[in-house]
């Protein structure tokens, strides 16, 4: 087994790695020139200022519990048709004719299946929501 002994002149990069630093550079120096020096302060004000943004929502348990909720498959499904019926639900409004108003149109409207459907998710929305409000406030999360 034979050893090498580096030489003085031996070098951590090699010639593609020293290449590459250079090309690197050229680019920044390219990008400042390209640059004024106001778009350079916004540029730099925008980045500190999404940085900021970014380390308050990671520090936000809230906004990261919603989030690992939103990544289930059931509540993907539920923010599509979400999205969807108020999708639908603004063109079918633009386009129909004004309510003439009074018990009768609230009778009307009441008496179809979708809106009764409509009615009894956001009943069972509330009624999640309520207990869920009560225990946190009682835990006091």
């Amino acid at each position: 087994m034979t050893t090498q002994t580096p030489t003085a002149s031996a070098s951590p990069f090699n010639e593609n790695d020293l290449q590459r630093l250079v090309e690197f550079a050229q680019l920044v120096t390219s990008a400042q020139d390209a640059m004024s020096d106001d778009m350079v302060n916004r540029l730099a004000s925008t980045m500190s200022e999404g940085i900021s943004l970014l380390d308050r929502l990671t520090r936000n348990d809230g906004l990261t519990h919603l989030l690992r909720e939103i990544d289930r498959p059931e509540n993907q499904r539920f923010i599509i048709c979400m999205s969807n019926a108020f999708t639908q639900a603004s063109r079918e409004l633009a386009t129909a004719p004004p309510l003439g108003g009074g018990l009768g149109g609230l009778l009307k409207l009441i008496s179809d299946p979708g809106v009764q459907e409509g009615l009894r998710l956001l009943a069972f929305v509330g009624s999640r929501m309520s207990t869920s409000l009560r225990e946190v406030h009682r835990r006091g999360l």
